[in-house]
């Protein structure tokens, strides 16, 4: 049977795996146990070979985020986007650079540290995958890459809203924080969701406008390591999401349904946080070594401590 297709017997046979899925759709369950209940399931072998959860969890999060965009005020994306561009700016090229460096002193694979360093500078899994055909990576290098990127969005989405609370974060201020902080936006809309309305709301917005530079990023990646700036993928979701917004702005008779669809999109992405974890195993850690993860956690340290104290302190 082919990835995708999906029996009654193979229902039946994983029913523990649907069920949670379904739970997952409503408010019973929060991010963080989502993505440890997938986490679970996948290492006692419960997930189901037939489903190629890799392409239904880009798919099922592509939709959610644009779902986003009908709660989102447009003056307020404008506003929060202005207002940060210094550190969206900032805090990338300080992590490109950083992982340059810190790559060549760990004397570790420069393809598979510059993927590392854009997952963690940009929007993690979706920099890696756009930027990895720029660089004609190996799949072993993307896969090391992934792996690493997305053992820290997991611990991610459980510290960063006892740490935001710890430091009596503003709703403001902790959005902003985990939208530079956080590598994948499924990591960044489950903690600030954890933290409030409009932590989600300014973390989503602060975070997408940071995902529009995964193009130059991809394009300057390419001409460094001598790619095909053909290959580059461009995530068109961001583009629908702005259209969202606007749709939202411009035609305010259609509320009550906008309404309706941010809520759903917010469950939607606990279920990606749910398929996020059935796809983190054991093997895929270990693959990913004692280097590329000292480099991911040093990067993110360092990123992570530098825009908390701009935030707090500037």
């Amino acid at each position: 049977m082919k990835p995708g297709n999906i029996s009654l017997q193979t229902v039946k046979r994983h029913l523990p795996f649907f069920l949670i899925a379904v739970l997952c759709l409503l408010p019973v369950i929060s991010s963080p146990i989502a993505l440890v209940l997938g986490f679970t399931l996948a290492s006692l072998g419960l997930i189901p070979n037939e489903l190629d959860l890799g392409k239904i969890t880009k798919r099922l999060l592509s939709y959610s985020i644009i779902g986003l965009g009908f709660g989102i005020q447009l003056q307020t994306a404008i506003s929060a986007s202005l207002q940060n561009l210094p550190l969206i700016l900032g805090s990338i090229i300080f992590t490109l650079l950083l992982g340059f460096m810190l790559t060549k002193a760990l004397r570790f694979d420069t393809k598979t540290g510059h993927l590392i360093s854009a997952g963690t500078a940009i929007c993690g899994g979706s920099a890696i995958a756009a930027v990895a055909p720029a660089i004609n990576a190996r799949s072993e290098q993307s896969a090391i890459a992934l792996a690493t990127v997305f053992i820290l969005n997991s611990l991610a989405l459980f510290l960063f809203p006892a740490l935001g609370h710890l430091f009596s974060m503003s709703q403001y201020d902790f959005g902003v924080w985990s939208a530079i902080a956080i590598h994948d936006t499924s990591s960044v809309v489950g903690a600030a969701s954890a933290y409030g309305e409009e932590a989600l709301t300014t973390a989503t917005t602060i975070k997408l406008a940071r995902a529009l530079w995964i193009i130059p990023i991809a394009l300057l990646s390419a001409i460094l390591f001598g790619g095909d700036r053909k290959r580059i993928t461009i995530p068109y979701f961001i583009g629908f999401y702005c259209l969202a917004i606007a749709i939202a702005h411009y035609f305010p008779l259609g509320q009550p349904a906008y309404e309706v669809l941010f809520e759903i999109s917010k469950r939607v992405l606990v279920l990606c946080l749910f398929l996020i974890g059935a796809g983190i195993t054991v093997r895929k850690m270990r693959a990913a070594g004692a280097k590329p993860l000292l480099l991911g956690v040093l990067l993110w340290l360092s990123i992570g401590t530098s825009s908390l104290l701009y935030i707090l302190y500037l």
